[in-house]
Order: C-alpha cells, then sequence, then structure tokens
C-alpha cells in the first residue's frame, strides 16, 4: 500500500493566491444565492485562458482518446505495478462519462473493446497467483505497492530468515549478509530507491540469544526500511552474499475498486437505461460483466468488518501480506470498492449488495465532519478512518503475537495518523457520496451541496500566477499542486455548484492542455467536462435502490 503523503511542512505555500468562490464574486459571477451563472460562465469570461480547445466538445474527447490509446497504459497490461488500476481505469471510467453525456453508443463500445482485453488479465486468466499461492478472479499488484521480502538462504541452500520490509517500492532493496565470528552475521539492507540503509551487526540464530536476529530487529523497528525479521526455525546461520528483496504478489482492494467500477457503471447503465434494455448484444454484456465484477468483490469478503452503529468497511487481518496489516484500510482505498458495491447493489437488487452498500454509506457519513470556511460549511474527512489503529497509532507490546500488526509493529505511536485527506484521494470519497446520493443510500441534498463547497470553499484556489488550481488537503489547508489536472475528478458535485465545472475547466485552459496524455487522469478529465457541459439533470436521483422489507 502506497504510504499516506504528509502534510507540507513550515515552508509550504499554505492558502495561496485566493479563493475560486472570491474570484468569482470580484469577476461578478456569482448569483445572490451563491451559485455561479452558468455552467462554464467563468472559463467564457476568463482573458487569459491560453487554450482554443473546447474541452467540452466530443471531438476534444476523441483526439485526447486518440492520444492516450497511441501513447497511455492500455487495457492489456497485468496491473503488476498498477497500471490498470490507476491508468487504464480512469480510460474505462471516461467511456461511461462519455456515453451518459453524449448518448451514443459508441462510447459504449469503446469500453467494451478494452474490458474484453482487461478480463484476460486476471490472475485466474493468466494463471499467476498472490503470495498465498491462489489463483483468483482479480488483478494482483507487485511492486512498488507491496510487501517486500527478501528469504535468505543458509549453506544448503535453505531459506532460514526472511528480511520483510514495509517501506514502498521493495524491488529496489536487497540485503548483504556479512559473517563475523563462530555463528554471528550482520546484516545491511538497502533501499536504493529512497537511499536508505538500515544495519543489524553481530546477530545469531539463537531465539535464547541476546543478539537473536529476530528480536534486535524487532526492537530497532522503524528504522528507516520498516524491517521485520521471520524465522523459518532452521537454526542455521543465512550464507553470506547479497540477496534482492521482491514485492510480493497481493490483490489490494482499492485497485479491485479502480477497475471494477466502470464495468458495474457499465452494467448498472444497460440494466436500467430503457434504450438499452432491449438490446442483446449489451445486455449480454452486462452480464457477463457483472459476473466478472462480483467474482472480482468477492475476493475481498474476508476483509469486510462492520461497526457496531451499522457502518461496513474493509480490512487487513493481521499477518496477511501487506504493510499495514491488522488495521482498518485507508478511507480512499474502502471507498474505491464502495463504488462498485454501490454499483452492484443498483444494478442486481441483491440484498447482500444492497447490505453491504448501506453500511459502507453510513460509516463514510458518520466519518465526515462540518468544517466552517469563512462562514460557509464545508465537510471533511480524515486519511484513515477514526475508527482505526492507524488513526489513533500505536506501539509495540514487545511480542509480534500481542502487536497490533505483524508487519507494522508501531505506527504513529504519539499522536496517530490524524492527516485530513488530499484532494487526489479525496475525489473517490466525493465521487462515492455522490452516487450513494444518487442512488438512495445515506447522504441528503444538504450533505452534497457542503460536499460541493468542500471544493469551492477549501480546494479551489487562483495561485499566485493567475491560474487556476487547487489546494492538497481537503481542509483548505496546503500548497497548490504543480499538476491539479485530477481536480476534475470531483466534477460529480458540479451538479450542485457550477462553479467547480468552471474552475476545472479554466484548470485544463489555464495550462493549454494538448490531446497528447500518457496519463488516464487527463482523458477522464475532459470525459468530465463533457459529461458537465451536455448531461441534463446531473443531480438527479437515479432510479433508487428498493431494499427488501424488514
Amino acid at each position: 500500500m502506497a504510504t499516506p503523503a504528509r502534510l507540507p511542512g513550515e515552508n509550504s505555500h499554505v492558502h495561496s493566491g485566493f479563493t475560486r468562490r472570491g474570484f468569482l464574486r470580484n469577476a461578478g459571477l456569482v448569483a445572490a444565492g451563491g451559485v455561479a451563472a452558468g455552467a462554464f460562465g467563468l472559463s467564457n469570461a476568463r482573458v487569459a485562458s491560453a487554450s482554443e480547445l473546447d474541452y467540452t466538445s466530443r471531438e476534444v474527447f476523441d483526439l485526447f482518446d486518440a492520444a492516450y490509446q497511441e501513447h497511455g497504459i492500455g487495457p492489456d497490461n497485468n496491473n503488476e505495478a498498477g497500471g490498470l488500476a490507476w491508468q487504464q481505469a480512469y480510460a474505462l471510467d471516461a467511456f461511461v462519462k462519455m456515453y451518459v453525456a453524449h448518448g451514443d453508443t459508441y462510447y459504449l463500445d469503446r469500453l467494451i473493446d478494452n474490458v474484453d482485453i482487461v478480463l484476460t488479465h486476471r490472475d485466474s486468466e493468466r494463471g499467476v497467483t498472490d503470495y498465498r499461492g491462489l489463483s483468483l478472479p482479480a488483478w494482483r499488484t507487485r511492486h512498488p505497492y507491496t510487501l517486500g521480502i527478501c528469504a535468505l538462504p543458509d549453506s544448503n541452500g535453505n531459506v532460514t530468515l526472511e528480511i520483510r520490509s514495509g517501506r514502498n517500492n521493495a524491488d529496489s532493496a536487497h540485503v548483504e549478509v556479512i559473517h563475523g565470528e563462530g555463528d554471528t552475521f550482520s546484516l545491511v539492507v538497502r533501499n536504493e530507491r529512497f537511499d536508505f540503509t538500515d544495519t543489524f551487526e553481530n546477530l545469531t540464530m539463537d531465539p535464547s540469544s541476546p543478539d537473536y536476529a529476530v528480536r534486535r530487529i524487532y526492537d530497532a523497528y522503524p528504522g528507516s526500511i520498516l524491517c521485520t525479521g521471520h524465522d523459518q526455525n532452521l537454526g542455521t546461520r543465512p550464507a553470506a552474499g547479497n540477496v534482492p528483496m521482491f514485492a510480493e504478489p497481493f490483490i489490494i482492494a482499492v485497485h479491485t475498486g479502480m477497475i471494477t467500477y466502470p464495468l458495474a457503471s457499465f452494467a448498472r447503465i444497460v440494466k436500467t437505461d430503457p434504450q438499452l434494455a432491449n438490446d442483446p448484444y449489451y445486455q449480454a454484456k452486462a452480464d457477463e460483466y457483472l459476473a466478472a465484477v462480483e467474482a472480482a468483490v468477492a475476493v475481498h469478503d474476508d476483509e469486510w468488518r462492520e461497526t457496531d452503529n451499522g457502518g461496513g468497511y474493509y480490512f487487513w487481518e493481521k499477518g496477511v501480506h501487506t504493510g499495514f496489516d491488522g488495521q482498518a484500510q485507508p478511507m480512499n482505498q474502502i471507498l474505491a470498492l464502495g463504488r462498485t458495491v454501490l454499483e452492484l447493489a443498483a444494478a442486481t437488487g441483491d440484498p447482500g449488495h444492497i447490505a453491504r452498500a448501506t453500511a459502507l454509506a453510513t460509516m463514510f457519513r458518520d466519518e465526515l465532519l462540518e468544517h466552517n470556511a469563512d462562514g460557509i460549511a464545508t465537510l471533511i474527512w480524515y486519511y484513515f478512518p477514526t475508527y482505526s489503529a492507524a488513526w489513533n497509532g500505536y506501539g509495540k507490546t514487545g511480542s509480534a503475537e500481542t502487536d497490533i500488526s505483524i508487519h507494522k509493529p508501531q505506527y504513529a505511536e504519539a499522536n496517530g495518523y490524524k492527516n485530513f485527506e488530499d484532494f487526489s484521494h479525496g475525489a473517490i470519497g466525493a465521487d462515492f457520496a455522490v452516487l450513494a446520493y444518487r442512488l438512495g443510500f445515506g447522504f441528503s441534498q444538504a450533505d452534497m451541496v457542503k460536499l460541493a463547497a468542500t471544493f469551492t470553499e477549501n480546494l479551489a484556489v487562483i495561485d499566485d500566477d493567475g491560474l487556476a488550481n487547487v489546494r492538497y488537503v481537503v481542509n483548505g489547508t496546503g500548497a497548490t499542486r504543480a499538476n491539479p489536472l485530477g481536480a476534475a475528478r470531483w466534477m460529480a458535485l458540479a451538479a450542485w455548484d457550477n462553479a467547480i465545472a468552471d474552475h476545472c475547466f479554466a484548470i485544463y485552459a489555464d495550462r493549454d492542455n494538448q490531446p497528447t496524455p500518457t496519463s488516464g487522469t487527463r482523458l477522464l478529465g475532459v470525459a468530465q467536462l463533457n459529461w458537465a457541459a451536455h448531461s441534463a439533470g446531473t443531480n438527479r436521483r437515479l432510479r433508487r435502490v428498493r431494499r427488501a422489507k424488514p
């Protein structure tokens, strides 16, 4: 799992420029009720916009699509480095948004072309396994996201000690074994990507010795590489030499969610769109994709947990091969899979999906905090949920058996990791909330207005160069971004405040963004601008999910 981004420090540029809302007021583009005067009114009024491209047109989207097909990460990717989850999934979502914007099945066909390839890269189709040896109908990942393991052999070639690292980019790490006198040895653990080195000298494999390797490594945790030692109970000393570390293959819920969300959206649209109801081709594809999505989501059934007040979330069991075992997953990772669960509930009406969708929406709504931004109510939330061990922080107990986590026995012990969510991960949460509202799960119209204000009041800003930008953190703190194009992923909230669409358009126009994307984020951004400009009733409720009577 990627390490959560830290808040900028003392020298960060905080509250650079002035808010987007302030700019709108000064430009006379905010009506008395506080809503921007017409979608994309600002982009038409701006004097300094450098681009002549109409990012709200399908013609421009098609140019971006063609460029991405040629240069971006395509569907024929195995997700070992997260390419499907963090690039191709955005392209798939873009096709969904373009269909909703323009009603042309060409974009459904584009999605189908790619999804049919994406599905061939599931572990079960490729014949590969996760770290447990299981070949499942989902997409494993490795470097740079997963737990690193260095298996140290003894002189007979049998693995006697494993060094595991919870630090990202494990494939760039290695362990040097240096023999000392008698049965002693030293370990030099090096991660080249971060230029980190941890050294453990004069170790032994004797559990009764004060220099027992596992104990000494445990006592030194966290160090810089977040190492733990795992005795394979042979009692032999590792052979001298340099041994590479490898990232363990692991299926991460957030990746499953990112990849399956557009598939589930497609299925829900096909099942509920009257113009597609009698089309056997699209109906068959919807059935096929629903089956694939349900199978992928089921891979994470053993991660599901529920709170005492009816909330639900995903949790990594202690001992699983991830750097954050033994605790709740970060909010964005829970909600990425949560969006898929919402779509499954709507597409199938299955009571199990409905129950989980309800629980996820309940949990997230309970985690939202009202934040006053110059007299305007906004909603903010933390990177880790407040019921998680990471949010509270914890220390070592002295034994792996009683620690919260095997691979992260200590984390943010003094105060917990109480950083608020960043704008990029926060886009997943905002999108989840809008979808939950539109399907009738746990959110209100008032919540949508406050979440829209989170963007306009806390995030949107005109930077010192006079360009549309966003701040880093959902509570309005942090530096402005060098690349704010991902802000368009908040576009679902534009239905409650057109200033969001205006600002996102300006982010693209100010930078004269041309159709040469190597990132799926840019392609999705143009699709979102199309969606906001052409979709009538974007804040309307969808066909609400019917719950079974108790």
